[in-house]
């Protein structure tokens, strides 16, 4: 006995009764499962008589022939297309209709998305390959591009360093992108920034000054070529290398005292601008 449109008091529900083996076809849950779609999607498209089933079992429940199973697999390789459920219609509906531009047009369509997936599994790739070497050039490509003091060594201690940071990350997500142009601009703009730094220790820029404040910004803006450098991050940094043997080594060889003359200068910025360097933190 059924109280409702849905509910039985045997406790079955119309579903469960769609579900159930019937002669002259599949019923719908039958169906759905046959082509992999929802019971709802078999629904909605017979309600807007897109797929409609031929048949009916004596309870009224739908029956879908071989040919209604045919016509669900043309419409989901349509929509696997990109079509429409309407236009799916018209294409179904029309049996007389040229196939041929409109395939030749969805299969453009298809070319240029493979195209474009295929660019972001390149572009991934590339991140994959940056986050692991930290930089898409060879160790000959690199002292070409940086100098013969530079050492590519460098690379791989930072990333056994930092390799689990959000910096780390965010300076591989930059380097999969950049080009051997790319690098060469930056390298070029570092070398004329630590000219600038030299000329200004040797000529007794005191840390504080304007021009001592500038380029502490210019250097600040050098290492955000790689991550975002808050101002508490760059005083951290500035000290950090002024008490490596390494960096203390680099920077000296352009100019004797230039690593704590930078140091000095990055804390008078930081302080002019708010931040305690005594309580700089790497935020």
């Amino acid at each position: 006995m059924q109280i409702g449109p849905y509910v039985r008091l045997d406790g079955v529900t119309g579903t469960a009764m769609d579900d159930a083996a019937g002669p002259g076809g599949l019923t719908v849950g039958a169906a759905a499962a046959h082509v992999n779609v929802t019971i709802r999607t078999l629904h909605h498209w017979d309600a807007i008589g897109l797929v409609r089933p031929s048949g009916r079992t004596s309870g009224g429940y739908r029956l879908y022939s071989a040919a209604d199973i045919a016509r669900i697999h043309r419409v989901l390789i349509y929509r696997e297309l990109g079509l429409s459920l309407d236009d799916i219609g018209e294409l179904l509906d029309a049996p007389a209709v040229d196939m041929t531009g409109p395939l030749r047009q969805q299969r453009a369509q298809l070319l240029d998305r493979i195209s474009r997936l295929q660019a972001m599994v390149d572009a991934v790739d590339r991140m994959i390959e940056a986050a692991s070497s930290g930089i898409l050039l060879s160790a000959e490509e690199q002292v070409a591009i940086f100098g013969q003091r530079w050492e590519p060594s460098r690379i791989a201690g930072a990333r056994d360093r930092w390799g689990d940071t959000a910096q780390w990350a965010q300076y591989a997500e930059r380097a999969a992108g950049r080009t051997p142009e790319d690098w060469r601009r930056i390298a070029d703009g570092i070398a004329r920034l630590e000219d600038d730094l030299a000329a200004a220790k040797r000529a007794g820029v005191r840390p504080g000054s304007a021009e001592a404040d500038a380029l502490a910004e210019r250097h600040r803006a050098s290492i955000g070529a790689y991550f975002d450098c808050t101002l508490s991050m760059h005083v951290c940094l500035g000290r950090k290398q002024a008490a490596d043997p390494g960096f203390t080594a680099y920077y000296d060889a352009i100019e004797p005292g230039l690593t704590v003359w930078l140091r000095d200068i990055i804390d008078a910025n930081a302080r002019a601008r708010g931040i305690d360097p005594d309580a700089a933190t790497w935020t």
